[in-house]
This record gives C-alpha cells, sequence and structure tokens, in this order.
C-alpha cells in the first residue's frame, strides 16, 4: 500500500508557473517511480515519480493542461506556459497518476514500487551516498521564516514571501 501522510488535507498540486492547477478528489491509490526510456524521454530526467487516482477524481481547477500523445497507448498532460510534466494516462485505463513532484506536498505520498527497471541508469543505487546541499531558494525561505517567527506547513510559494527579490537570485 502506499504510505499517505494522514495529515494531508487537501490534495492539490500544479505547475511551476502556476498557469494550471488541480485538486484531487481523493487520496492517491498507489504511488511508483517509473525508470522506462519514455519517462526519461518525457521529463528530461533519469526517472518519473507518480501518484496515481481514478480519472474522475481528478479536477482541474485553474487553467488546462496540454497534451502529449507519447505512444499508442499513452498520454501525457504538461503546462504549455513552463513545460511541467503533470500527469500520465494509459488511454485504455480508468486511471490517471500525477506526478508527484508536482503536488504541493510531494511528501505525502511515497513511491512503493518501481518500474522500467531494464532503463534504469546505473548510478541510481549510489544517489543517497552523494553529499547534499541545501538549494539557494529553500535557505532563503528558511531564513524568512526564521525571522518572522512563522511556522510553514507544505509547501511554501516564495514569492508569498519575497516577491520579486527572488528574480536576482541565481537558479531560483
Amino acid at each position: 500500500m502506499t504510505v499517505i501522510k494522514e495529515d494531508a488535507v487537501e490534495w492539490t498540486g500544479g505547475c511551476q508557473c502556476g498557469a494550471v492547477r488541480y485538486q484531487l478528489l481523493t487520496p492517491p491509490e498507489h504511488a511508483c517511480l517509473c525508470h522506462c526510456r519514455m519517462c526519461q524521454k518525457a521529463s528530461g530526467q533519469p526517472f518519473m515519480a507518480f501518484a496515481t487516482v481514478r480519472r474522475e477524481d481528478l479536477r482541474w481547477t485553474r487553467g488546462s493542461p496540454s497534451t502529449f500523445v507519447s505512444s499508442n497507448i499513452a498520454e501525457r498532460d504538461f503546462c504549455s506556459a513552463c513545460g511541467t510534466p503533470l500527469t500520465y494516462h494509459r488511454i485504455e485505463s480508468g486511471s490517471i497518476a500525477v506526478t508527484i513532484g508536482s503536488l504541493d506536498v510531494p511528501e505525502a505520498v511515497r513511491p512503493i514500487e518501481q518500474f522500467g527497471a531494464e532503463s534504469q541508469l546505473s548510478w541510481i543505487a549510489g544517489l543517497g551516498a552523494l553529499p547534499g546541499k541545501a538549494s539557494r531558494i529553500s535557505t532563503v525561505i528558511s531564513i524568512q521564516l526564521s525571522a518572522t517567527g512563522r511556522h510553514a506547513r507544505g509547501t511554501i510559494r516564495p514569492e508569498r514571501l519575497l516577491g520579486r527579490a527572488l528574480s536576482g537570485i541565481p537558479n531560483a
């Protein structure tokens, strides 16, 4: 069974630029990683992470995604403004998978299995051993929250905290 945090109140998500937003009417039924070449190409990444719901339990609340028919069995929704991958849908299936990274609280869902293992890159197994550094944007948000004495839960929209000051930060 997929590990889902019980304290997640609302299952919402969207693209990076905010043009496309969605709501899941139920918690995800399943979560996985996919290493297949199609997912690697669609994301430009070594794998994709998905959380699945019944198709009727996904509601677009702002904007409409564009759709790319990636094969004769699947289509993928994405934001045409910023390019964020949003969903994967097997055409014959009654379910749809949202990208876990597009959820407002991606930590609320934990993948329980992996697909496309034949295409998994050899260095994936060693990722946990790599040194980790906080991104500059996370550091700035943390400092801002500390300075105000406020505590945050879930995803913080940086533009709300720092306004246009973020435009001068590299890699923000």
